[in-house]
């Protein structure tokens, strides 16, 4: 199917055909195409700077693959659910090459699916959602192109000199109008809000911004969060002027919006939370472990190191090559040598004699006697105490007859 697309503020006119390939009769359609290369553009991101969230790249690829697979799933069954009966059969249901998946329904199925696989491959889960928010960004905002090509995830009519008119989006506001909000109207003639490029815009201008604070961040999760309510205060914007969305029920309640506001909300309180707990603290990370299992053997024979989370990207891949080096160089068969040995008996050893004692014990021992009789050393006699003496002497002396 081709679309005459025109800017008439612009003076733009393009055509575009939604087939980008033919196989045999098997159509391979752009917006497939340009899905698959965001997520290509996300992955390179994300396996470029695992290490400077800690993060080994070898296990990231089996998270991511069924990270991958699971966020289509959910998208679609997002989609699906929100208004089942508008499909003739199960097939209609599982095609998506025609569009029909909720970026919502692939963010949650992203991330619950790919946090148990996180579990399973032992990667730390709070840096894997910063790591993957980031390349969520990217994808959405060059997987938003896909709409454009398909001429869907439009709003309502503008005088903007960048409105957008095709043949897609008259037919489309001819036959739906359900979502649009109380007491407006459209004319599907009229050129419309091309709210695909808005959404592609802020998409990734929050890349540059989150991506600037990767070094500044201050505890894990900071940039899963910011993510949350960067994504969610644009979305429920852009959503308020779609024709497209995705309804609760009957209730005329807008799915995206409702989600997006609720998400901005519990993710700001969570945000100021940790920031408060981590001020004045340098966030520390444990560098990524590429042999798990030679890890858990060597026990507390090895301990991984860690970098502040503002060093440099080549700091970070030098440092784990070394420790990863290191690791593979332990040899766990060897003894281990304990760090205290326990210390020997003290044994009390006689003084040796010396040449004085020597002496002393060959000189012949005074006997015990004559020391007890020896007079002693007799003190300076005191000359007033003298007379004294006699005067006694004389008064107790006998008379002589």
């Amino acid at each position: 199917m081709t679309y005459h697309v025109q800017f008439p503020g612009l003076g733009l006119a393009l055509t575009i055909n939604r087939v980008a390939l033919s196989i045999g009769g098997f159509n391979i359609y752009w917006y497939g195409v340009i899905i698959a290369a965001g997520m290509m553009l996300a992955l390179l991101y994300a396996f470029r700077n695992a290490v400077d969230f800690g993060i080994d790249s070898d296990r990231l690829v089996d998270v991511i693959a069924i990270g991958t697979v699971m966020a289509i799933v959910c998208a679609r069954i997002y989609y699906v659910a929100m208004a089942p009966f508008k499909y003739n059969s199960i097939w209609e249901m599982i095609d998506i090459r025609l569009g029909g998946i909720a970026i919502y329904g692939a963010v949650i199925g992203a991330f619950v699916f790919g946090g148990l696989a996180a579990k399973w491959r032992k990667i730390p889960l709070l840096p894997l959602f910063d790591l993957v928010s980031l390349g969520f960004l990217i994808g959405q905002g060059i997987g938003r192109w896909g709409n454009f090509v398909n001429q869907e995830a439009f709003g309502t009519n503008t005088t903007l000199p960048w409105g957008m008119y095709s043949e897609g989006t008259e037919a489309y506001l001819k036959s739906v109008q359900v979502t649009l909000p109380a007491g407006m109207t459209v004319d599907p003639t009229a050129p419309v809000h091309p709210t695909f490029l808005y959404e592609s815009i802020w998409c990734l201008a929050g890349f540059v911004i989150l991506a600037s604070l990767v070094k500044r961040r201050k505890f894990n999760g900071q940039i899963f969060l910011s993510y949350i309510i960067w994504y969610g205060l644009g979305r429920s914007w852009i959503e308020g002027l779609r024709t497209d969305s995705l309804l609760v029920g009957n209730t005329g309640l807008r799915a995206s919006q409702l989600v997006a506001i609720g998400s901005v909300i519990a993710a700001a309180m969570l945000l100021i939370i940790g920031l408060r707990n981590a001020k004045g603290k340098q966030l520390q990370v444990t560098l990524a472990v590429s042999d798990i299992k030679k890890q858990a053997e060597a026990g507390n024979r090895f301990t991984p190191d860690t970098l502040p989370a503002n060093a440099p990207h080549a700091d970070f891949v030098k440092a784990t090559d070394e420790m990863n080096r290191r690791l593979k160089d332990l040899d766990l068969d060897a003894p281990e040598i304990e760090e205290l040995e326990e210390p020997a008996p003290e044994t009390t050893e006689a003084p040796k004699p010396t040449e004085n004692a020597a002496v002393e014990a060959e000189a012949p021992a005074e006997p015990e006697e004559q020391r007890k009789t020896e007079p002693a050393e007799e003190a300076p006699a005191d000359p007033e105490a003298e007379p004294a003496a006699e005067t006694q002497a004389e008064k107790t002396a006998p008379e002589e007859k």
